[in-house]
Order: C-alpha cells, then sequence, then structure tokens
C-alpha cells in the first residue's frame, strides 16, 4: 500500500484553544508577552491588498488556497471566494445559519460546517450545493477532495460524504475520552487513498479514504498526571505531510514524526503545542504552548535552533515560506522567522486583532486571515 502517489503540504488548517486558555492570552498578569524589539529587516513584504469576511467569533476559520484563489469564512455566515493577486471578491454566500468551522474547498465546491453538525456545501459559484448533518459539533475545517467532502467532529469522528450528493459513505469512530481541549484540529490528505488525522487522547491514524478504515493507528503521546486535566493530550492542528514523512504534535505531550505509509514512528521528542506544527523537506517548526518557537531536523529530531523573542505572544499555527517560518500573533503582527537560525527577517503590522490560523501561500502573495475577519495580501518583495 502507498499512500503517495500525491501529497499535499498543508498550508493551512488549524487550531486554537476555545474553551482551555493554558496558552498565554496576553492578560494574563503571569504571562507577561514578550515586547517586540526592533531589528533591521533582511526580507521586504509588503501589504498589497485587504478584503473582507465575517468575524471570527469564538471560533478559528482558516482560509484555504486553491489555484489563484483564496475562499474564506466567518462566522456569521460568509463564504467568499477572492483572488489572490488583487484582493477583489470572485463571489460571496451570505448561509442563513451561524458556521463555526471553516473552509475546505478544491476550487470547484467549498465546504463549511456548524455547531450542530451542519455541513454545507457550495458550487463554483458560491452556491448551495448540498446540505448534510454529522453526529456531532464541528469546529475544524473540512477536507474537499478525491470526490469526498470529509469532516471531522468535536469528539473526534470523522465522517466521508459524497461531494456530488451529500450521501454519508462512511463514519470513523476514535476511543472516547473523559475530557479534551474544543480545538479545531485539522486534517490532511495523503495523496488519493488516505485522510491523516489525530485525535483526542494522542491518537494518530490514516485513513483509507474509500472505507473509512485506518490503514494504521499509532499514538503521537500517551497522556499522563493523575487530574483528566493533567492528562488532556490532544493532537493539535493538522498533521503535516513532505514526501513520505508525516509529523504531528499534542499537547502535553510530543512532536513526533512518522513513515506515512506504515505509521512507523521515526523520531519523537517531549513538547507541548496548542497550535500545531509547519515542515518542509529539511525541518519541523512550532512554537510550545509558551509561544517558545523552536526548530528540528526532520530527518532526525535534533534540535536546530530555539527562540523566545516572541514568549507568549499567542502565536499562530506556522507556515514555512521559502527560507523563512511565518506566524501571526495575538496583536495582529505577522513574523518572518528565519528557518536557518530563528532570527526575525520581516515583520508586518494587520489589523491588531489575534491571527490564529496559518498563512496561506497563493502564488506570490501570502494570505493571512484575522479574526476580525480581514484578510490581507502580503508579497515578499
Amino acid at each position: 500500500m502507498n499512500l503517495l502517489k500525491r501529497y499535499v503540504v498543508p498550508a493551512a488548517c488549524a487550531m486554537t484553544v476555545l474553551a482551555l486558555t493554558a496558552c498565554s492570552s496576553g492578560k494574563d498578569a503571569s504571562h507577561v508577552p514578550t515586547p517586540l524589539t526592533q531589528f533591521k529587516p533582511v526580507l521586504n513584504v509588503q501589504q498589497v491588498w485587504k478584503a473582507g469576511v465575517g468575524k471570527a467569533g469564538r471560533y478559528l476559520f482558516s482560509p484555504v488556497a486553491v489555484g489563484d484563489a483564496v475562499f474564506a469564512a466567518g462566522e456569521n455566515g460568509s463564504v467568499a471566494k477572492i483572488d489572490a493577486q488583487t484582493g477583489k471578491e470572485i463571489w460571496s454566500t451570505k448561509l442563513k445559519d451561524d458556521i463555526s468551522a471553516g473552509v475546505g474547498s478544491d476550487g470547484n465546491l467549498t465546504a463549511v460546517g456548524g455547531l450542530k453538525g451542519q455541513v454545507y456545501v457550495l458550487d463554483a459559484n458560491g452556491k448551495l450545493s448540498w446540505k448534510a448533518t454529522a453526529p456531532g459539533e464541528i469546529i475544524s475545517p473540512p477536507l474537499v477532495g478525491n470526490g469526498l467532502v470529509v469532516v471531522r467532529t468535536i469528539d473526534g469522528q470523522i465522517v466521508g460524504f459524497n461531494a456530488q450528493t451529500g450521501e454519508q459513505k462512511w463514519t470513523y469512530r476514535n476511543r472516547a475520552v473523559p475530557l479534551n481541549l474544543r480545538v479545531s484540529a485539522g486534517m490532511t490528505f495523503a495523496g488519493d487513498q488516505a485522510v491523516l488525522a489525530g485525535f483526542p487522547g494522542g491518537g494518530f491514524a490514516a485513513l483509507n479514504l474509500t472505507t473509512g478504515d485506518a490503514f494504521w493507528e499509532t499514538p503521537v503521546s500517551y497522556p499522563k498526571g493523575v487530574t483528566e486535566v493533567e492528562r488532556i493530550n490532544d493532537v493539535s492542528g493538522p498533521p503535516t505531510l513532505v514526501g513520505a514523512m508525516t509529523c504531528a504534535v499534542t499537547f502535553q505531550g510530543q512532536l513526533a514524526c512518522f513513515d506515512a505509509n506504515s505509521g512507523r514512528v521515526i523520531w519523537q521528542k517531549p513538547f507541548s503545542s496548542v497550535s500545531g506544527i509547519a515542515q518542509d523537506e529539511n525541518t519541523v517548526v512550532g512554537a510550545d504552548d509558551a509561544s517558545i518557537v523552536h526548530a528540528y531536523n526532520v530527518s532526525t529530531g535534533t534540535q536546530t535552533w530555539v527562540t523566545n523573542k516572541l514568549k507568549d505572544r499567542g502565536l499562530s499555527v506556522p507556515a514555512v515560506l521559502g527560507h523563512a517560518v511565518v506566524l501571526g500573533d495575538f496583536k495582529g503582527y505577522v513574523h518572518f522567522l528565519s528557518m536557518d537560525d530563528g532570527s526575525f527577517v520581516a515583520r508586518v503590522k494587520t489589523d491588531g486583532s489575534p491571527i490564529t490560523a496559518a498563512p496561506v501561500l497563493v502564488g506570490n502573495t501570502l494570505v493571512v486571515q484575522t479574526k476580525n475577519g480581514n484578510l490581507f495580501g502580503l508579497r515578499p518583495q
């Protein structure tokens, strides 16, 4: 079995704490955000456009890039397709219900989800194609592709729907845990055969897209501690996938990389994150619970650098942009760090509201979505 006829490196799909705010918020006196210091930029990044979609409210909405467009949504039911070069709206739709998760798209179909399990799928013109119901709250972005719309519920169930008809094809149920984070934990297609997903309790699996059965299941880490809070051990953020290696991270657990075809562990390190990780061919990078950014050699797990210059700034899911890692913070700043040593190479301010989702690259434009519902097109020069 080879899952890697094609592979997708996720740029965005992501995660934020909704109920348990163990991560820094900037308001906790014991976690004072590190002040930003001046530096000489070595990368020129310009804002080239700004567009609006609905505010995120209590949830995380992740933009997704397909072709030359970016798709985005907000809590009030707004869904939009935007030209990533110009920032001009191609179409927009206002659903009748509030939504809590999005966006997933393959360019032709676009999916979002709701707190009562509603799954809304729009056609290529932004018109409602079909609606279905999953067995629980949806706060993670759906996946659209390979003839399916795949959604996950807060308790870790994953449901595959026929992308054209909305017929439910299969359901995967992970083991239940007594207590889990209310987080948006993403999924990642592995070629045209499988979807990779992490779960509450630290589990990780590759699911067959035809049947919903697991090709393999493995723990990223195991719960530890005495109390139920101490034993929270959820996979945070979407798994990464580059070549034949997939990596995942847990809250109060570990960062680990696996062979994507077998689930065999390649290396693992103690780590705790509520914002997920990013990966390229050489490096895995992510911010821990204190927003200290760590980078590891993807082959060996050896730490290559660490920086605390953004400590307690509530960092977003990271994204890799060439030789830089990009992270947003709780004040709407977008930070560009060198992948070589973690030094600052650029910084851009947006609207002052938190950035929690990973930025996405569309052609030569980096698109960032803020909690206030603004999209910013940033272009490195």
